[in-house]
């Protein structure tokens, strides 16, 4: 148990960046957020924070635990008690569960079935934000997610939220982690249906975040725009 927050603690950048603020890139799978959110805070000289494979470590921890989907007394407990420890270094991205890494484990199709129902445990996501906002702390940080703009750093500049059509989400998806498009697509769709439709902190688009669709965009191209986005903000933010 490390930090204030006794739970889950960070491993990687430390000294001083650059890029002093916050970037917050929201937005559903299959949209590039993770390989754009790590090039970005690379050519930023900052940090990088994956929020998502924090709740997917909660939800390996659980599924671990043999606990029933249903039970959210139970996903509450088991996740208060896994210890995760996030690499915020961008070049050397990871996450441990109880010192072991896991970052194959937290992508698999069973973990990634039922980390929605986990993510939206009222208590999982406030124990979870508040150790995402330990992480942020000072900034100097590129913060990847569903709801980062929204509820975990409203103050984030800039705030972006990608998009892309369902098709092209899908085919990204598929070429990642394998196996039919037309599966992963209505994977998708559900996932989609249940972070939208949650109660604690839905997926959604803050209302000043820079809506960013990267359909018909390559990777380089994104990261560039986000760039200047992070360079278009004011110095002393």
């Amino acid at each position: 148990m490390t930090g204030r927050c006794p739970s889950v603690s960070s491993t990687g950048v430390s000294a001083a960046v650059p890029f002093p603020g916050v970037v917050a890139l929201d937005g559903p799978s299959g949209t590039g957020k993770s390989t754009v959110a790590r090039l970005l805070a690379a050519r930023l000289g900052a940090r990088y924070l994956d929020t998502g494979a924090m709740y997917r470590a909660a939800t390996l921890a659980v599924l671990r635990a043999g606990i029933d989907l249903a039970d959210a007394v139970a996903i509450t407990r088991a996740t208060e008690h896994a210890v995760i420890e996030v690499s915020t270094d961008p070049e050397k991205a990871g996450i441990r569960l109880d010192g072991e890494p896991v970052d194959e484990q937290i992508r698999s199709a069973e973990v990634t079935a039922a980390v929605s129902a986990v993510s939206a445990v009222p208590a999982v996501r406030a124990h979870i934000v508040a150790a995402q906002r330990e992480l942020i702390g000072d900034g100097g940080i590129v913060v990847e997610g569903r709801d980062i703009g929204s509820v975990v750093w409203p103050m984030a500049r800039p705030k972006v939220f990608l998009t892309a059509s369902p098709e092209a989400r899908a085919r990204r998806r598929a070429a990642e982690i394998g196996g039919d498009v037309a599966a992963v697509a209505d994977d998708i769709a559900r996932r989609d249906r249940l972070d939208s439709s949650r109660a604690a902190s839905p997926l959604l688009q803050a209302p000043d975040a820079v809506e960013l669709d990267t359909t018909d965009l390559g990777i380089d191209e994104v990261v560039a725009r986000l760039v200047d986005l992070a360079a278009a903000e004011p110095a002393d933010r």
